[in-house]
């Protein structure tokens, strides 16, 4: 799998985290829920990166981050959700 330059913008109530690779912008968004819950809610990756691993990559970086801080993520974004399903090892951060 590739390593993508993954890089998070926060906003007041979200954020989200987005990278860019041959000139297409893919991105992971979510809310937050209160100061320990994040929701996933969308992740967008053009066609033109279809099947280099921009989206899992973009689920990991979340859980990566949402462990090291310490809160957890609900997944409403069915991509993200069955990302999380497949992976056991990153359950652990499911709300």
């Amino acid at each position: 799998m590739e390593d993508f330059n993954i890089r998070k913008e926060e906003g007041e109530t979200g954020g989200r985290y987005v990278t860019v690779v041959d000139g297409h912008e893919a991105e992971m968004t979510y809310s937050r829920a209160g100061t320990s819950r994040i929701i996933i809610d969308h992740t967008d990756v053009p066609k033109e990166l279809g099947g280099r691993g921009v989206g899992v990559a973009l689920v990991r970086r979340a859980v990566e981050d949402a462990r090291a801080a310490g809160i957890k993520i609900i997944p409403i974004c069915p991509f993200a959700k069955a990302q999380i399903e497949k992976h056991k090892e990153w359950q652990d951060i499911l709300a």
